[in-house]
């Protein structure tokens, strides 16, 4: 069975050399997996404010501007890399006031800006007193557990935020989820109960401690305590959007009773991809796909699709064998590249004309076979 896995988007690396090296030196088993859909973190609803027809990233909401003003657009390509590959479970004492929404700016990522202070990001309307199913991304799996903190009444989130402002309010531990991970879609769902009593604006924050690795995730979530049901305001040049009534993937009328200790592994499951521009010039840029393997078996071959940006033409690749179709692109593996051991790397280049847009439209997918 074959699971699709979307490509993450970077941006702006600096040499192929210098990535090529990375991949032998980093030894991480992954990085990026996960924040909150639902209440929306602030890179994932960024990340939906700033999407366009053409695959750039361009931010109405003010403080979203803001951010990629200060860190550029990798950063939110990456929206579900907020991580500390070494938290351990480490909380309070551990990652500094100020920064737990960019996990202690010890992410791979420069996430610092989504620390920033300020009451005018993206934020999701609920009701005191009610209870929410959470969604939380998971594009990659891994067994752990959720642990979701609420700021107190009265906290301004003009204040940077500090582990004095939160108590927790629950916690979960393999939860069920639906969809498949590495995309858009797919996430971990539970029923979170929030406070009554409470009025006005709060942040929901969660700490994601995984049990088979020293790699923790970190969330931020603004909500307004209003008598919401899921409304998010602050995206799409300030519109509001309305939760959907079915969710794009339904998940069961009645969860497991026992979710699985693990999360699915195995090769087919856990292809994936990163893809970076290493550099440009006026009229085209050179290119670069990581293939990642996060599962417990060897792969034999792999597969990756993306649709390139409007104007562009890739003209030369390596390391892989490419198909072009109406516009989409496909690559293969080559014969001595095919085969990818347990957290294990390859990666395949390329040099394309473009007219600007030098990043993939849409969505990515990277399958193992």
């Amino acid at each position: 069975m074959k699971r699709r896995r979307t490509l993450s988007l970077l941006a702006g690396l600096a040499t192929l050399v210098a990535a090529l090296g990375l991949v032998v030196l980093g030894q991480n088993p992954a990085q990026a997996h996960g924040v909150a859909m639902m209440p929306g973190s602030r890179t994932y609803l960024c990340y939906e404010d700033a999407q366009t027809a053409t695959g750039a990233l361009v931010p109405t909401n003010p403080a979203c501007a803001a951010a990629v003003a200060q860190s550029g657009t990798t950063p939110l390509y990456n929206w579900f890399a907020v991580l500390d590959s070494n938290a351990a479970g480490r909380g309070d004492g551990y990652v500094p006031d100020g920064t737990l929404c960019s996990a202690g700016n010890k992410s791979p990522y420069d996430f610092s800006a989504y620390s920033a202070a300020r009451d005018d990001w993206p934020r999701t309307h609920l009701t005191s007193g009610s209870t929410i199913q959470l969604q939380y991304s998971n594009w990659a799996a891994h067994p752990g557990t959720f642990r979701v903190y609420l700021t107190k009444q009265g906290w301004s989130p003009t204040t940077p935020l500090a582990w004095a402002d939160l108590d927790q309010i629950g916690s979960v531990t393999n939860p069920a989820s639906v969809g498949s991970p590495g995309t858009d879609g797919g996430h971990y769902y539970w029923d979170q109960a929030l406070p009554s009593g409470r009025s006005g604006d709060a942040l929901v924050f969660i700490q994601w401690v995984r049990s088979d690795s020293n790699e923790n995730f970190f969330s931020c979530s603004d909500i307004a305590f209003d008598g919401g049901n899921g409304e998010v305001t602050g995206i799409h040049n300030g519109g509001t959007t309305t939760p959907p009534t079915t969710p794009p993937t339904t998940p069961p009328t009645t969860p497991p009773t026992t979710p699985p200790t693990t999360p699915p592994t195995g090769g087919s499951d856990s292809c994936m991809a990163m893809y970076s521009v290493t550099n440009a010039w006026s009229g085209g840029f050179q290119g670069e796909v990581e293939v990642m393997n996060h599962g417990t078996s060897p792969t034999s071959q792999w597969t990756v699709n993306w649709t390139p940006g409007d104007g562009t033409t890739i003209t030369t690749l390596w390391n892989g064998n490419l198909t072009v179709s109406g516009g989409a692109a496909k690559v293969t593996n080559a014969s001595y590249n095919g085969t990818i051991a347990p957290d294990g790397s390859t990666t395949f280049g390329f040099t394309a004309t473009s007219s600007g847009v030098n990043l993939p439209k849409g969505s990515i997918t990277c399958t193992f076979s």
